[in-house]
């Protein structure tokens, strides 16, 4: 069966888009208007506070507008599809589409609804930016189709679809649940089995590995990063994973002239600074590299075997972020000192890998429940668009 649908212009003559307050001025940040990121619409269906909040002159000085409370809400870059209400009246920043109620009661739409079919229009759209990242703008919404059918039926389908939608929620984040459970148990299960070495002799780090860090050449000379020959390792990419591949690479002449020194594979590398959860991540090198100066490496020795050493590491995730946090610093780092300070169990090398044999093990099955909790979630994450589909087949 067809269902009639409208476009979003003809149901209302304009949509308003928000702007952001120049972040060089602070006294913009320092109010009491409501302030409206896609991070606040998570988990907020009616928004009643935000994460920041806006000055009189802020709203002045931009390109906010002000939002009627009862307004619709909706994400359209990077993060499309997020939907929440005005709980009261406030501004968005320029990555937030607004619809007015009154216009939407006046062209029959019932606002509830349309926060349900809208997403739904939007996923058919599959513009990018540069970044593959998801992007829509004010013509494309405005063009968007979405199924219209007498008021009271939309409202029969919004309840019903909520009804549906709150179940599905309450699976995802009992997914998400068991999806944290199972990292927490890995972490525990390998704190656990080096907890078993407490009474095995420990070396310093620094006197019995040869350890480094790299440089980034200089970005101005093109001759630094053309012909791209040799892979060239950023924190980012130190992310308790193989480093198989890097998504840049420098010249023979950088390997020559500035102060990079190729790894040879089986090296084990160690975040030392970076955004979030990345330092004090680590990794074992799989390839021939070189590394910016933010990466700490730890070459193939006599001492310890690199699975062992980065099985070590990861254990020690924890307790490397506490020992490089506040430091009287800008931001917290670790460096050369404190990881080459580091104690780190140095049983016989045949003893080191049955442990690693023993944990990856271990590690096999824990693995099997990861991917399983996360096809799950992905299937969870699937039913919202199915259900909306099925809603219109009769």
């Amino acid at each position: 069966m067809s269902v009639p649908t409208k476009k979003i212009s003809d149901l209302f003559s304009d949509v308003k888009i928000g702007g952001t307050p120049s972040r060089g001025n602070p006294s913009y940040f320092d109010g009491s208007n409501l302030w409206v990121s896609i991070r606040d619409m998570e988990g907020q269906p009616i928004l009643t506070r935000t994460a920041e909040c806006i000055s009189d002159d802020g709203v002045r000085n931009s390109n906010c507008k002000l939002v009627k409370k009862g307004s619709l809400l909706f994400s359209f870059k990077l993060t499309v599809g997020r939907t929440s209400f005005a709980g009261e009246e406030l501004y968005t920043n320029e990555a937030i589409a607004t619809f007015d109620p009154d216009e939407a009661k006046a062209s029959g739409i019932d606002l509830d609804y349309l926060s349900l079919v809208l997403p739904m229009a939007a996923s058919r759209d599959d513009t990018k930016n540069s970044m593959g990242a998801a992007l829509l703008n004010k013509n494309k919404i405005l063009n968007l189709d979405v199924p219209y059918l007498e008021l009271t039926q939309q409202r029969k389908i919004a309840a019903s679809l909520k009804a549906q939608l709150t179940e599905v929620e309450t699976a995802r984040q009992a997914a998400l649940v068991q999806l944290s459970d199972v990292h927490l148990l890995r972490a525990r299960m390998l704190k656990a089995f080096f907890a078993a070495l407490d009474s095995v002799p420990k070396k310093r780090l620094g006197d019995n590995a040869p350890t480094t860090s790299g440089s980034t050449p200089s970005r101005g000379n093109k001759q630094y990063w053309k012909p791209a020959e040799i892979a060239w390792v950023k924190t980012g990419e130190v992310a308790f994973a193989p480093i198989t591949s890097t998504e840049e690479a420098i010249s023979n002449l950088a390997l020559a002239e500035c102060s990079v020194k190729l790894l040879p594979p089986k090296s084990v590398l160690i975040a030392m600074i970076g955004q979030g959860k990345t330092r004090g991540q680590s990794a074992i090198l799989e390839i021939p590299a070189t590394t910016n100066q933010n990466c700490f490496a730890v070459m193939p020795n006599d001492t310890w075997e690199p699975e062992f050493l980065y099985l070590w590491m990861k254990s020690s995730y924890q307790d490397l972020r506490e020992l490089s946090s506040d430091r009287g610093g800008s931001q917290s780092a670790l460096n050369g000192t404190l990881l080459n300070a580091l104690e780190v169990p140095a049983p016989t090398k045949a003893e080191q890998l049955e442990l690693v044999a023993r944990i990856q093990s271990a590690m096999t099955e824990i693995d099997a429940l990861e991917q399983s909790t996360k096809a799950k979630l992905v299937d969870i994450e699937k039913l919202p668009a199915h259900i909306l589909a099925k809603s219109f087949e009769n």
